[in-house]
């Protein structure tokens, strides 16, 4: 595996040598100071030129870069926005990643945002300074309708999970659980680590630090909410994952003085008890 000294420096250098190329920024984890390193960690980087035109759609240009396992180029396929820049992501034989894209200044300075960025190079000293700090990525205070709306959607979606589960449509079942219903408990963990922490964190991309910051109780209680394809699995993680989200629901409320929807939580599990036991049979469903 080639170190991140060869790696950066076959990246500077190709942009040194390339006149087309005035600038190179790097992002994602790499730039984030608070990002702990590890072997996996891609090399997100910004060619910044004038034009993105010479180097669309050209995978000859990347060939010195290693040898692929695999390229993707997300410009190229279906879904595309075709919005005015082109990416190449390049998985290498040696177990180096960079994603590569071709950005213009203008672009990349309405894109970045507030997020962490190094500059590597700078030919026309047209970029911003540095900054690694993961602020933008903090979690943010929930307002009281957020919190409404997430208590609402987790309970209520739940049922649909359910409803999925009695009638065996699996699939449905699990978009339910898996899309809805976790993103409402991913929401609410969110706000619960960010509470305590005084919203000066980032619990990571889908959660990836939770382990970090739940107590191992709340972090064995979060594992339990994955199940497997079984229905019985499925029930199990789906009152596991209400258990956990009633309880950080709870001290989310009680710290921003928002109100608990009480009821809804144990009409709703009642509910969720009672279509449990119902025969495939049933003619009514009360």
């Amino acid at each position: 595996m080639r170190t991140e000294k060869e790696i950066m420096g076959l990246i500077l250098n190709t942009a040194k040598e390339d006149e087309r190329i005035r600038a190179v920024v790097m992002v994602g984890s790499r730039a984030n100071a608070a990002c702990p390193k590890d072997i996996f960690q891609d090399y997100d980087i910004g060619y910044i030129v004038n034009d993105v035109v010479p180097f669309y759609n050209k995978p000859d240009y990347i060939k010195p870069f290693g040898e692929l396992l695999m390229l993707q180029m997300p410009e190229t396929m279906r879904g595309s926005a075709n919005d005015g820049h082109f990416g190449y992501l390049m998985q290498f034989t040696d177990g180096n990643r960079i994603d590569l894209s071709f950005n213009t200044l203008e672009r990349h300075l309405k894109e970045i945002g507030e997020e962490p960025v190094k500059v590597l190079l700078d030919k026309d000293n047209a970029l911003p300074p540095s900054r690694e700090s993961d602020t933008a990525y903090h979690v943010k205070p929930p307002t009281e309708n957020d919190y409404f709306s997430c208590c609402n959607d987790f309970w209520w979606c739940s049922m649909n999970v359910a409803k999925g589960i009695w009638r065996d449509e699996l699939p449905y079942a699990m978009e339910m659980y898996n899309k809805v219903v976790r993103d409402e408990l991913h929401c609410m963990l969110d706000w619960y680590i960010g509470m305590t922490n005084d919203f000066k964190i980032s619990t990571g991309k889908s959660g990836k630090y939770y382990k970090n910051h739940l107590s191992e109780k709340r972090y064995d209680m979060y594992r339990a909410s994955f199940p497997s394809a079984d229905y019985d699995a499925v029930w199990y993680s789906l009152f596991k994952a209400g258990d956990l989200f009633r309880g950080v629901a709870l001290g989310v409320g009680i710290h921003f003085g928002f109100t608990y929807p009480h009821d809804d939580d144990r009409k709703v599990c009642a509910h969720l008890k009672h279509i449990r036991k119902l025969p495939k049979d049933a003619k009514g469903i009360y």
